[in-house]
């Protein structure tokens, strides 16, 4: 059994948001926070484990969790607030120049007798706030809960600037920690059953199994909220609106006819020279412009939006990532912090990881599904055949590049032949030569 020894509403939603089973027994220990000789780090942990240790004596077995969060400006410390109007003070006082929040948490696994400690420390930046933003504020959100006054999972995000470190941590309850510290405890198995706790067996239509996912609907689509940001951020997206509409008019009519409609659609374009496409969870289809001049019409370009739309459909993009990125992929579902950093870097590195594209089975089964939804959708499947004869072509001439279209698909006799098969042709004994010839000298 595990137990929370605290109240915290932000701490008990974060646990129960990761999948844990636990019990409240909050800890009736004064902390500490005026009048200390200890580091922050030292007192947050101290305040935390004091938490811990009372709780311990109030149960018989099982893992006990306590943490405590202060904000330090100026070497002084703010904990939560006593009164209303010392609420109003502290946090136009916070909100004047940046902040450290730090957290402490304790973790006593009483059958073992074993205890840890740890902390996390969160730059945070903060809109200088008047006091009718204040009042605002404050009419909407109880502060005396909470330290600094403030909340950066509700409605305090909106004055929240940005953050350096840790996103739960400023909730209160520093995730990272508190994994190394169970992982540690030998609780691998255990947190292994937590993650796997959210998992939902559904009927996958495009792969026709019955698949077990960790991530529901929209969790997949906050993900793909998520690492869209950072791509928007990171590349330069085409503004021209007849070739957006092009796209966007193509996308639409394969996603009206595909097998997965739980989620919307977005599709945009890269000015990058590479021949290249990739798929986001959660329904993002980014096309690179350099593949748009390589297409001669829109049946062609309805292929490639086609193979996309295929990949996430069978879910490609967020298996992958759970098998490439792990305990990473957590991470990007700090979609809902705003400014987050550690969001942004688990992002890119998942838009990176995608981009390098699929393992052989995936591709091919993304092939087969284009083919199909383009003859829904009122496009000529065949397209794709030329299409990719033009990509064969191409590779033969030049050296392939690290992020090419060509490069990180299968060998192209062989999704020839998966298209031509779903399409009811023939098959010659071309399309089974799976070996690519020489680049032209």
């Amino acid at each position: 059994m595990i137990y929370l020894a605290s109240g915290s509403a932000a701490r008990k939603k974060l646990l129960r948001f990761f999948g844990f089973k636990f019990k409240v027994v909050p800890s009736n220990v004064r902390e500490t926070v005026r009048g200390s000789k200890l580091s922050c780090a030292r007192l947050v942990q101290d305040n935390a484990l004091r938490k811990a240790r009372e709780v311990a004596g109030k149960v018989r077995s099982g893992i006990i969790i306590a943490a405590d969060t202060i904000s330090v400006q100026d070497n002084r410390i703010f904990g939560k607030p006593r009164s209303m109007p010392e609420a109003r003070r502290m946090l136009k006082k916070l909100s004047r120049s940046p902040q450290w929040v730090y957290s402490g948490i304790a973790v006593i696994d009483k059958e073992k007798n074993k205890t840890r400690t740890a902390y996390e420390k969160t730059r945070v930046y903060m809109d200088k706030l008047s006091d009718r933003d204040i009042d605002t504020y404050f009419s909407h959100v109880s502060p005396l809960d909470k330290a600094g006054a403030f909340d950066i999972q509700g409605k305090g995000a909106f004055f929240i600037r940005r953050i350096e470190g840790c996103f739960y941590n400023v909730v209160g309850l520093p995730l990272r920690s508190l994994f190394r510290i169970l992982k540690d405890l030998g609780f691998f198995v255990f947190l292994i059953a937590v993650f796997l706790s959210g998992c939902s067996t559904e009927y996958n239509i495009a792969t026709k199994k019955q698949e077990a996912y960790f991530y529901s609907t929209d969790k997949e689509v906050r993900m793909g909220e998520s690492i869209a940001r950072q791509v928007s951020r990171t590349y330069k997206l085409e503004e021209d609106p007849l070739l957006k509409q092009r796209v966007e008019s193509i996308g639409r009519k394969i996603a009206a006819v595909c097998d997965r409609k739980d989620i919307d659609y977005h599709f945009y374009i890269l000015q990058d020279k590479e021949i290249n496409a990739v798929s986001l969870p959660g329904g993002y289809v980014y096309i690179n412009s350099g593949l748009i001049e390589k297409v001669d019409n829109d049946d062609e370009l309805a292929g490639v939006i086609a193979h996309e739309i295929g990949h996430i459909v069978a879910r490609h993009s967020i298996k992958k990532l759970q098998a490439a990125m792990g305990y990473s992929v957590f991470r990007i579902l700090v979609a809902a912090a705003p400014q987050s950093g550690g969001a942004g870097s688990a992002a890119d590195i998942a838009f990176t990881e995608l981009m390098l594209g699929y393992g052989r089975e995936d591709e091919l089964l993304a092939d087969q599904l284009a083919t199909r939804y383009m003859k829904r959708a009122g496009y000529d499947p065949h397209a794709m055949v030329t299409f990719l004869e033009k990509l064969q072509e191409d590779g033969r001439r030049k050296p392939l590049r690290p992020k090419s279209y060509f490069k990180t698909h299968p060998y192209v006799p062989d999704r020839i032949r998966v298209v031509k098969q779903e399409m009811g042709e023939n098959i010659d004994f071309s399309d089974y030569i799976n070996i690519e010839q020489e680049p032209a000298q």
